[in-house]
């Protein structure tokens, strides 16, 4: 006389099906974060410019996908270069201008002031900047020496994985109660 288990079977299917339940959990989970940042990083842009047009706050992405490591990994960034000025500062002011960095980001800023063209702005930034406004032969222009920072997105970052502990949990207990009915 044999021993007989009833539901074997279903249980080594599902126990199979294990490791990509915790991938997908994995996923969604890191997919919610990187919701999160984008919108932290949008909510910091939209509160803190007078002056533009949403296009920066509008220009921030997210994307979560698995590496070549087989690691799934979230990112939240932009293309507009005007993002990264603007997180770090430039010039001799965005140096000397507090920031919170990420460990090995050691940005190099210009020493010397330069010039903008005041035909090339639609805005005073004389009024606006404080940039002072000055006329070389004939034609006009801001003088600056840089803008100081004014961090968004590694803020963002810094707040959106406070409780991602939390957020992993509830999608792996999610999916594995779903898995395990």
């Amino acid at each position: 006389m044999g021993v007989q288990i009833k539901g074997l079977d279903s249980l080594n299917s599902k126990l199979k099906r294990i490791p990509k339940t915790l991938e997908n959990a994995t996923w969604d989970a890191t997919f919610e974060i990187t919701e999160e940042v984008q919108s932290r990083a949008t909510a910091k842009l939209q509160s803190s410019i007078k002056h533009g047009s949403g296009e920066l706050a509008g220009s921030l992405k997210n994307e979560v996908l698995v590496n070549k490591n087989g690691h799934v990994v979230g990112r939240v960034w932009s293309d507009n270069p005007n993002l990264l000025f603007r997180e770090l500062g430039t010039g001799q002011v965005g140096e000397n201008s507090p920031k919170d960095l990420p460990e090995g980001i050691n940005p190099v800023y210009t020493q010397t002031p330069w010039f903008i063209p005041a035909d090339a702005v639609d805005v005073d930034l004389e009024a606006v900047y404080g940039m002072v406004k000055i006329n070389i032969q004939g034609k006009d222009y801001y003088r600056t020496n840089g803008q100081p920072a004014r961090p968004s997105l590694y803020p963002a970052l810094k707040e959106g994985v406070e409780n991602y502990e939390e957020v992993y949990k509830k999608y792996v207990k999610q999916g594995l109660r779903e898995e395990l009915k």
